[in-house]
């Protein structure tokens, strides 16, 4: 359970230091993301889903 509650508050790091640095950018790159298909949003999520996943295997391993 630790575990699960340090990877949460590191997602709440990773997205608290990208909205702080891209703040003036930050509008632009949502319209890109809103432009782009709903296939290619999908492929992304899995792709990273599955990059995750692979990393904390081999982090565990």
């Amino acid at each position: 359970m630790t575990d699960l509650l340090t990877a949460l508050a590191l997602v709440l790091v990773l997205e608290g230091l990208a909205l702080a640095l891209l703040a003036d950018r930050l509008h632009a790159l949502l319209a890109l993301i809103a432009d782009l298909p709903p296939e290619v949003l999908r492929i992304s999520g899995i792709v990273s889903a599955v990059l995750g996943l692979l990393f904390v295997w081999l982090l565990r391993a």
